[in-house]
């Protein structure tokens, strides 16, 4: 059985068991409304939620693209500049040591209801993991090969051994922090929404439990589940294939001992 089928069943083993506990149980429909009713609500405010979908999906799209090009130039500035080390290692830091959530109405407040405050939270919690697992990436960089580089070039090119052999061999490292991001930054962008906005399905969201429509804000979340996981999915479908050379093992994949010996 492949990831798709696994993955197809086991959502609508998590449907069914949700709505044989709404009809065993009783409890009222603004409290857990079952899966067919979001269902119907889904499908009958289908146009309403396609808007306020492409709105977030826009958020989290620019959102990552914002946060990867920051986080990567901070890992580049940290591994290839003392003076930038010094600097940029503290807010690096402190960039997860305040909660991104407590930014938010600051945001909001500096960058209005637009667009720009949501790419802006979305990007502040996708620069972290980004940063950091490129950096990890850059500073394990085989040195056998950084001693090989340096022995060809003489030691006098240093940005082509950061070219050619330390950002290939970190590759792997900068794909680990992209697909965190991928799966995070729908956090931000929705926060964002939460706070202040007339637009976006965590605008949909939170108009819909002021008014107890439940239905609704399950078909939101619903939506916005989709959204995510189509994020994820694609970005690494496309990192899989820019780094053809990255070697993935699973547990049962390795090979016995006596097997490494022979």
């Amino acid at each position: 059985m492949n990831a798709v089928m696994r993955g197809a069943v086991t959502i609508a083993g998590v449907l069914g068991a949700w709505q044989v506990f709404v009809w065993l149980s009783g409890v009222a429909p603004f409290m857990l409304p079952g899966p067919w009713a979001v269902a119907t609500t889904w499908a009958s405010h289908a146009s309403y939620l396609a808007e306020h979908a492409a709105i977030t999906g826009a958020e989290i799209l620019l959102g990552l693209g914002l946060g990867t090009v920051v986080g990567v130039a901070s890992a580049l500035a940290i591994i290839s500049f003392a003076p930038a080390r010094r600097w940029l290692m503290p807010a690096l830091v402190v960039s997860q040591a305040v909660p991104v959530f407590a930014l938010a109405p600051l945001l909001v407040l500096w960058l209005g209801y637009g667009m720009a405050s949501k790419v802006t939270m979305a990007a502040l919690i996708i620069y972290f993991p980004v940063a950091t697992a490129f950096l990890d990436g850059l500073r394990r960089t085989e040195p056998g090969w950084l001693d090989l580089a340096e022995t060809m070039t003489g030691g006098k090119r240093p940005f082509a051994v950061l070219l050619r052999v330390r950002i290939p061999a970190a590759l792997p490292g900068l794909a680990s922090g992209l697909r965190v991001g991928a799966a995070v930054a729908p956090i931000g962008a929705v926060v964002g929404e939460w706070v202040g906005s007339g637009a976006g399905l965590g605008y949909v969201m939170l108009h819909a439990n002021g008014r107890m429509q439940t239905d609704l804000m399950f078909a939101a979340l619903a939506t916005l589940a989709v959204i995510a996981l189509a994020t994820y999915f694609t970005v690494d479908w496309g990192l899989r294939r820019m780094i053809p050379w990255q070697i993935e093992t699973a547990p049962g994949d390795a090979k016995p001992s006596g097997e490494l010996r022979a």
